[in-house]
């Protein structure tokens, strides 16, 4: 029998039904995928990125207690969640890219 997503450490009922709704129903599906598809899913079906799920998610598929991430291991994650992120309509570095752009295209400031 297929173990739920929330035996992964970290994860509960509203971890589930957010992996449910990107048609992740198993532990095992999240393990095969990996973190980043399986948030990358996660974001496809429209959950607002926030970094602290994404490397419960992490340490969770480790076997570590969420707040075990630290220091430079926390910023290594801290960029593959941008790079993650970065191409969904609701992340907070798509929105500051459009800005940017906007802000350049208007003269605001100067291009790149």
């Amino acid at each position: 029998m297929p173990a739920p997503v929330s035996s992964i450490p970290n994860l509960g009922p509203a971890s589930e039904e957010a992996f449910a709704r990107a048609g992740i129903t198993t532990a095992e599906e999240i393990h095969a995928l990996g973190p980043d598809e399986s948030y990358r899913r996660l974001l496809a079906a429209g959950t607002r990125p926030h970094f602290i799920g994404y490397y419960v998610l992490v340490m969770g598929l480790q076997g570590r207690p969420w707040n075990d991430c630290k220091g430079e291991e926390k910023k290594a994650l801290r960029k593959r969640f941008d790079a993650l992120c970065a191409g969904f309509n609701r992340s907070d570095v798509k929105l500051r890219a459009d800005m940017e752009a906007m802000l350049s295209y208007l003269g605001v400031v100067e291009r790149a």
